[in-house]
């Protein structure tokens, strides 16, 4: 099992004047590496990581700069860009549509670096980097397992993180809860269980649109840094707001449940709903989905993921099929009579699909 810790660092102005410059030696070499690969395929030359990567050698000849850079930070340069290539082959075979091709970095894009763990150590508050040093390192949750690697990364409001991924042996963990719940997932109300249980909505983006707006006007006519990095801090609000609430929410299921079954949504095909892409995007489900999921996975808690077709339009009681549109937001039955919230009957369906895939 792998498991992720993110932790904020403190570097001084020394060492974030060298990051700075590593993060520019490593975007000019994966630009460099990204256009040695398009000149080899239009030449005939198929090109893999492991043949690339021994070009960092002739590079530093040139370039001296270069060898200010860890060995390994460099190599992993090498393999996103394959990586990249590998990802577009992967689009161009199972979408019709523009599988989207590597784009060259531009200045201030490329935003981290990865170290394995030999170029990293760790003691209580400090975090040591090979030609780096030894930056402040806040410590808030202990980490577990071994090492694997760690990544520096530059947010854009200037902040500086370390996302350490850990190895971890552990023994297959039994929960003791007892309840099972079936949850629908919306846009009126964040999520509905069986039980008529709901969450709303908190509309992180609503709440901050005003000012994003008003510091969007300022930064459309002056251009400048400052008004950027404003509009930045506002985006990062958000995200932090959001990133604590998919956090809580789903650890309070986790807590509570036993089997928790949901519906397996194609967030990517519902965000092409030019009405509600805005409002989708918004509300995290994804956020949701994989906190719950790693966490569930971890404290021993079943999650079923069911197909969401017909949930709504099903009756819970009686199966009997009834259309509704989307604004319709009460079931109505003429078959068996029951009149219920359609989220809750969604639910309901939800919770008997997952229950039946268990026999």
């Amino acid at each position: 099992m792998f498991r992720r810790f993110k932790y904020r660092i403190y570097p001084t102005k020394k060492q974030e004047s060298i990051l700075n410059k590593t993060l520019e030696e490593c975007r000019w070499l994966y630009n460099n590496t990204l256009n040695y690969r398009i000149e080899q395929y239009e030449n005939g030359i198929s090109e893999s990581y492991y043949s690339t990567t021994p070009r960092i050698t002739k590079l530093k000849v040139d370039r001296l700069s270069l060898k200010t850079v860890y060995a390994e930070v460099l190599q992993n340069v090498v393999m996103r860009v394959d990586l990249a290539y590998q990802n577009f082959f992967r689009r161009v075979l199972t979408t019709s549509d523009n599988p989207g091709f590597p784009r060259f970095k531009g200045l201030g894009r490329y935003d981290s670096i990865t170290y394995l763990k030999k170029g990293v150590k760790l003691f209580e508050s400090t975090l040591k980097l090979s030609k780096i040093g030894n930056i402040k390192i806040k410590i808030d949750r202990p980490i577990e397992g071994t090492i694997k690697t760690t990544t520096i990364r530059k947010s854009s409001t200037g902040k500086w993180y370390a996302t350490i991924v850990c190895s971890i042996d552990k023994e297959p963990t039994v929960t003791t809860n007892t309840e099972i719940v079936g949850i629908d997932l919306g846009i009126s109300s964040f999520l509905t269980t069986d039980t008529a249980e709901k969450i709303e909505n908190p509309r992180f983006f609503k709440a901050e649109v005003k000012e994003l707006t008003k510091f969007d006007r300022k930064h459309s006519k002056q251009k400048s840094p400052k008004t950027k990095k404003v509009k930045a801090r506002i985006h990062e609000r958000m995200k932090f707001k959001r990133d604590n609430f998919t956090h809580q929410l789903s650890r309070q299921f986790v807590n509570r449940y036993k089997i928790i079954c949901l519906e397996d949504l194609k967030i990517n095909k519902l965000i092409e709903n030019n009405y509600l892409a805005k409002e989708i995007a918004n509300v995290s489900w994804g956020e949701f989905i994989s906190k719950l999921l790693y966490k569930a996975e971890d404290a021993g808690v079943v999650v079923l993921q069911i197909n969401p077709a017909y949930t709504s339009q099903d009756c819970s009681t009686c199966g009997y099929r009834v259309y509704k549109e989307l604004g319709e937001r009460i079931h109505s039955c003429p078959n068996c009579g029951l009149v219920l919230d359609r989220d809750v009957n969604a639910a309901k369906n939800i919770l008997a699909l997952g229950l039946q895939s268990l026999d």
